[in-house]
């Protein structure tokens, strides 16, 4: 056991990488090391980089330096996506120690238990191809909600993204192994839990499971008030899925759904695996069956190839779909994809331009989303912070609500009905007509 020892965590990049993070954390925990902040002289730095997000490398550095300033004499770990992708050009960077990648990193308590005195460098990282394990986690730290890692990898090669490079093929745990951690989260005081995952509706492939086999033995668990279904291919959100939602017990009426284009030629073009009546199929089937559920949208605005009138397909596509909002992404290029090798490019001015004009169709659609759920009862899961005495917390179709501060509401469901918005775009709430058990 090592009692002595602080060592502190940065995480880059998504939920996923966050719900790594915490279960690499446990382990040390375990150990008896000594988690801290990063700004308390740990002794051991742990930086969980991300690929999808720009100047990955820069942030890198930034962290690493900022580390050594805090404790000279630290040891600092790199692991994730980016360290996967660029091994090498991270051990070049001044005051890194140890890069390990997507095999590895959760074995990393061991490489640093076997680090000599002299802190000598060292990379790990197993040809992506390789990488077949699964690795449960969960993040803990906000005792309201928690991210379960469901699934990992990815078999889709998108010709824009770098993420099955990073994470290899699509893998899971089986149902019951999965349902085991579920339990585990339900013993905990956190009353959601959101799966994870980077491409959640293909749990279980490659054998006889499916996602919608674990969605129905979750909606059982008890302990745990509502799950919440994170990001899910439109082609892979199955009617059958949509419809259990609509009558469970435990699954909200919130999903987001990638989109990327309204432009079928540039779904070709992306090798996305469905085109925009499927899209605009699944939307009517949710809305249906749930006329209150959330709809979020990801879309990629000035892919190669996205002429002006592509794009305003996009744009009218988006303005018929009854969603709730959208999560914009200006494209960059990224090494080793298809995308890049384009000579087809969208200069960087209209790629702006295009995400602002998305990024105002997004206010317009979240407004009317919430000024139609006013007067409507729903249940609050309110969360812990005091902000300039209100608090905040999300409805199960995920409206963010505001209501005056009340220690007794933390981590609490409430039934409330939300009568105005406020300036933040906000609903403040007439709270506690009664609490939900």
């Amino acid at each position: 056991m090592n009692h002595s020892k602080k060592v502190a965590f940065y995480t880059l990049g998504c939920k996923l990488n966050f719900s790594e993070t915490s279960g690499i954390a446990r382990t040390f925990e375990e150990e008896g090391y000594a988690r801290v902040d990063f700004h308390d002289q740990p002794d051991i730095f742990i930086i969980n980089t991300c690929s999808v997000t720009e100047n990955a490398d820069k942030k890198c550095k930034q962290l690493v330096k900022q580390a050594k300033k805090i404790s000279p004499d630290s040891y600092v770990a790199i692991i994730g996506c980016y360290a996967q992708l660029k091994p090498e050009e991270i051990s070049k960077i001044k005051g890194v120690n140890m890069v390990l990648g997507a095999a590895e990193k959760f074995n990393i308590l061991k490489h640093i238990e076997e680090v000599d005195a002299e802190k000598a460098s060292k990379i790990v990282t197993s040809e992506i191809k390789h990488v077949k394990e699964f690795f449960p986690s969960y993040s803990i730290g906000d005792r309201t909600r928690t991210f379960l890692k469901v699934q990992d990898g990815c078999d889709y090669f998108c010709s824009f993204c770098t993420i099955p490079l990073a994470r290899g093929r699509s893998r899971s745990n089986n149902v019951t192994q999965t349902i085991k951690v579920a339990k585990e989260v339900a013993l905990t005081d956190v009353k959601e839990i959101v799966l994870t995952g980077v491409n959640i509706g293909d749990f279980g492939k490659g054998t006889d499971e499916s996602f919608f086999d674990l969605v129905k033995e979750l909606d059982e668990v008890s302990g745990i008030n509502r799950f919440r279904i994170s990001s899910i291919e439109p082609n892979l959100l199955t009617n059958e899925i949509i419809d259990f939602v609509s009558t469970s017990k435990r699954f909200v009426p919130h999903f987001h759904i990638p989109l990327q284009s309204g432009s079928d030629a540039v779904l070709k073009l992306m090798r996305r695996r469905y085109d925009t009546s499927l899209y605009a199929n699944r939307i009517q089937q949710i809305k249906t069956l749930m006329p209150d559920a959330c709809i979020g949208v990801d879309v990629i605005v000035g892919y190669p190839g996205e002429t002006d009138e592509e794009f305003l397909k996009t744009v009218h596509f988006l303005k018929d779909l009854d969603i709730s909002y959208l999560h914009v992404f200006t494209y960059s290029e990224r090494n080793n994809t298809t995308a890049v090798r384009s000579t087809d490019v969208v200069p960087i001015e209209i790629r702006k331009e295009r995400s602002k004009q998305l990024h105002m169709l997004s206010d317009k659609k979240k407004r009317f989303f919430y000024e139609q759920q006013l007067g409507k009862p729903v249940t609050v899961l309110f969360e812990t912070e005091n902000h300039d005495g209100f608090m905040h917390g999300f409805t199960e179709n995920y409206l963010k609500i505001k209501a005056p501060f009340n220690p007794n509401f933390v981590n609490q469901l409430k039934r409330v009905i939300p009568f105005k918005l406020d300036y933040e775009g906000l609903m403040l709430a007439k709270v506690q007509i009664e609490e939900v058990v």
